[in-house]
């Protein structure tokens, strides 16, 4: 799995950098940071201090771990009815 180039504390300094009116093109220069990311981390965390931030990059991935779980659970218990349904 990809590992996040930047920290929730220099996501947020750089939404602020681009909300007090620095350009797209500026910050690309600066921090490397493409137009897309860019424009995606603002509608995305638009708003939000580092330490929300932080929560919210925290639950999705709680969130990832947790859909995983119950597919390999729901996998298993397809598994089980199909035994089931052919030892009767």
């Amino acid at each position: 799995m990809k590992k996040n180039r930047f920290s929730p504390t220099q996501i947020a300094s750089i939404l602020k950098e681009f909300d007090n009116g620095k350009s797209a093109e500026e910050i690309n220069r600066e921090h490397g940071v493409s137009k897309a990311s860019l424009y995606k981390w603002r509608q995305r965390y638009g708003g939000m201090e580092a330490s929300e931030l932080k929560r919210i990059k925290e639950l999705e991935e709680e969130n990832t771990r947790l859909k995983r779980m119950y597919a390999n659970l729901a996998m298993e218990l397809d598994v089980a009815k199909y035994i089931l349904e052919k030892k009767l």
